[in-house]
């Protein structure tokens, strides 16, 4: 009983940082643009794709060290060029344009992740991939223990960025008023570029997690629905609040499928999201300020 309990808790753990660190992105870009880009989960599985291409032997195959800088930059210029090209086109335009085109570049990336790469499950080979650990005679997969441990560390990395320095708190004052920001000097749109351009790598951080514990395909994209149920829970615009939000969603699907039933394991997010919003509105960590104007 323990050995399964412990393996449940493992499991949800990594998928629960996966779901935190699509989250992630939400509230990076949602921090510093006060946008909300509903192609974040997209953004990971195509990540995951461009890993895979790169390392696999299949394909390209390169080395892991070299591939994983290579994925990231990749990721980091294609979220660039969508804020570049097209979304600071559209400044001043009412929110629901951005909502929509985030939602059609969604599918846009599951189309060409489809022609490039097919339809069928495909998984990254990593160093680890395979391997695992014992504990208390539960058997533990490196992979899920090596997701759970660079979620907390970038979480924090994060953290200190937004809070810490700067270009944290000049990126916070983009989202409390962009005239005010650029009055005093802030270059409005080089940050605005620069925070698509992290949490494009934030997504492609995840996709490589994701890809390294279970298959990827187009479809995986829509995994950004949860990550933003698990934005909401933790409190919108809360770094600490997309983690612990996606935890609690990752956490809560094993556990459910298990003692409830498999059919509940993708209802019981939506329902303690509703819940959530019901008693604690504005989130378990809620960050988010009325707009200064």
């Amino acid at each position: 009983m323990l050995d399964e309990f412990l393996q449940l808790l493992l499991s949800g753990l990594a998928s629960g940082c996966v779901y935190g660190l699509v989250a992630l992105g939400f509230v990076l870009i949602y921090k510093s643009t006060e946008m909300i880009n509903f192609a974040q989960g997209d953004f990971m599985m195509f990540g995951a794709f461009v890993m895979i291409w790169l390392a696999n032997d299949n394909f390209l195959g390169l080395p892991f060290i070299i591939a994983i800088p290579c994925a990231l930059i990749i990721m980091a210029f294609l979220s660039f060029s969508f804020d570049k090209c097209i979304l600071q086109r559209i400044v001043g335009e009412p929110q629901i344009v951005v909502v929509i085109l985030t939602i059609a570049a969604g599918f846009i990336l599951r189309f060409f992740a489809g022609v490039f790469w097919g339809y069928e499950p495909l998984s990254l080979e990593t160093p680890i991939v395979g391997k695992y650990g014992y504990f208390m005679g539960a058997v533990l997969s490196l992979a899920e223990i090596g997701v759970i441990i660079l979620t907390v560390l970038l979480t924090i990395l994060l953290y200190a960025l937004f809070y810490h320095t700067k270009l944290g708190i000049a990126l916070i004052a983009l989202s409390q008023n962009q005239l005010a920001a650029s009055y005093v000097g802030i270059p409005v749109k080089k940050l605005q570029s620069l925070t698509w351009s992290l949490a494009g790598i934030v997504a492609c951080i995840a996709g490589i997690l994701y890809a390294s514990k279970g298959a990827v395909d187009p479809s995986v994209g829509l995994i950004g629905i949860k990550a933003f149920a698990a934005a909401v829970i933790g409190g919108f615009g809360s770094l600490p609040g997309a983690l612990l939000g996606g935890l609690i969603i990752g956490l809560v699907e094993p556990f459910s499928a298990r003692f409830i039933g498999s059919g509940y394991s993708h209802l019981m997010p939506y329902i303690i999201l509703l819940v959530i919003l019901i008693v604690k509105p504005n989130g378990l960590i809620s960050q988010v300020k009325n707009k200064k104007v």
